[in-house]
């Protein structure tokens, strides 16, 4: 799409008169591209994943439409965000640059995004937290973060950095900031997860400067909910900093930790209207708890029963409320599975040591990218480590990768259950084989002890047995028509 007609069509979206017509001809186009065996289709042609994808193509065209129509973003941050959006997907449609480059001496897509815990350091203490963040901790220097991106883009072609943490907004080095990483890189897009409670008006409208990163704020629920997780009054202050990106017209989100006593009050219609319709997210991400970190507790855990209801909820609220929602690890089926490792098209996580991990969720790395730069090596190295490479071999036995085809069962060539698609939450037997075969290296004691305990190991594996028996006639019948 041209710079010229780009701006036509965002005015044309911030008018009354147009805005429906845009909308509709927009939600036309993604039913046209995604239509099951078309020589048009993103990626493959299962009519079942297909219709999972349409509906949440739909849904992220609606949330544009609603926030524009409720005045939540304001035209020019909308026009940067959502041209480096539409840069971005045309992008993995479209070999060229550094990923063609890729792609011509791997012969599979480079990752599109990284994701960066810059540090350790959190002004709150939540209860289980995954990273067992608080005060103080390690923590990536400016040039170690400014040259890790500079290397993804010119060897990846990354369109996206996500930071996580700790408190993403508790970072500083050489008095910058996280505001500061986004800033020198216009061409990206950034998502911080963070608690919100550093965010005042002058970091709302650096934020909305940028127009190039948005915040996802942590809720657990309600106030109550919140609180009891995150300390009292917290839930206030995350109230606050969402009425000042409001104010500010900037976009931003929210991210749940889903777990067994909250799976339930998260996705009902007082929670999805105060967040959705009064305070203005524009997304929403799902984590389901896994026994990690902070005092981690195995029976915080949703039940697979539960987590089957989720998911048959979750997609009822896409369809009929439009709202754009991203369930973590249901939504398994939207990405062809598991996207940790450096996969084409997916991640690699970085945290606040150094240390180059195949996901967030899984504390241990294949080596350390300070220790790497300094040997006179770079990301092609850990890209290339054993370690993320067997994960990824893994992956394309699990079906990514693979091409469907044209009915809507996909018959034999849909392999692995992407209802269940993680290596370390669903497979946990063959991700401590991953582990101990490639010396993975624990991301901290409380990771080294989880490995070496055989009752985690004894409850990993029986609940995986569990959510496999409750989960693949799901995937044989909705998905493999059998």
């Amino acid at each position: 799409m041209s710079n010229l007609l780009y701006k036509i069509t965002v005015n044309l979206l911030y008018s009354r008169i147009f805005r429906k017509a845009i909308i509709s001809l927009f939600e036309k186009f993604v039913v046209f591209f995604l239509k099951p065996g078309g020589k048009n289709s993103f990626s493959g042609s299962n009519a079942a994943i297909q219709n999972e994808k349409k509906a949440m193509a739909v849904a992220a065209v609606n949330s544009i439409n609603r926030s524009i129509e409720k005045g939540f973003i304001k035209k020019d941050i909308s026009k940067a965000t959502l041209m480096l959006w539409a840069n971005a997907l045309l992008s993995t449609a479209k070999r060229k640059g550094p990923v063609k480059k890729f792609y011509m001496q791997n012969h599979t897509d480079p990752p599109f995004l990284l994701v960066i815990s810059p540090g350790h350091a959190c002004n709150l203490k939540c209860a289980d937290c995954y990273a067992a963040s608080s005060a103080g901790g390690s923590k990536l220097s400016w040039e170690i973060i400014d040259r890790i991106i500079s290397d993804a883009k010119n060897l990846w072609g990354i369109k996206l950095v996500v930071f996580s943490g700790g408190e993403p907004f508790a970072w500083r080095s050489h008095n910058r900031d996280i505001l500061d990483v986004a800033s020198k890189n216009p061409d990206l897009l950034f998502l911080a997860f963070t608690n919100g409670t550093l965010i005042d008006k002058k970091t709302a409208e650096r934020i909305a400067a940028c127009a190039n990163i948005t915040p996802a704020f942590s809720a657990e629920g309600m106030r109550a909910e919140t609180d009891k997780r995150r300390g009292k009054g917290v839930f206030d202050r995350v109230i606050a900093a969402m009425d000042l990106m409001k104010d500010a017209g900037s976009p931003f989100g929210i991210s749940v930790t889903v777990n067994r006593n909250n799976c339930a009050s998260v996705l009902t219609e007082e929670f999805l209207d105060f967040f959705f319709n009064n305070m203005g997210a524009f997304y929403g991400f799902y984590f389901q708890y896994l026994p990690m970190g902070r005092n981690a507790d195995f029976d915080l855990m949703p039940t697979p029963g539960q987590r089957l209801e989720f998911r048959e909820l979750i997609w009822k609220i896409i369809e009929d409320k439009k709202l754009f929602l991203l369930d973590f690890w249901n939504h398994g089926t939207l990405v062809n599975g598991c996207i940790a490792a450096g996969r084409g098209g997916g991640y690699l996580h970085i945290d606040w040591n150094g240390n180059v991990m195949p996901c967030v969720c899984t504390p241990y790395s294949a080596g350390n990218i300070a220790d790497i730069y300094s040997s006179g090596g770079g990301l092609a190295d850990i890209w290339n480590s054993p370690f993320l490479s067997s994960i990824r071999d893994w992956q394309k036995q699990q079906g990514h990768g693979r091409k469907n085809s044209g009915n809507m069962t996909g018959t034999s060539t849909l392999r692995g259950n992407l209802l269940t698609p993680c290596p370390y939450r669903d497979h946990y037997e063959q991700f401590v084989k991953f582990v101990k075969k490639f010396n993975g290296k624990p991301q901290d004691d409380s990771a080294a002890m989880i490995l070496k305990d055989p009752k985690y190991y004894e409850k990993m594996t029986l609940y995986d047995k569990k959510l496999a028996k409750l989960f693949d006639p799901v995937w044989q019948k909705e998905y493999e028509g059998k």
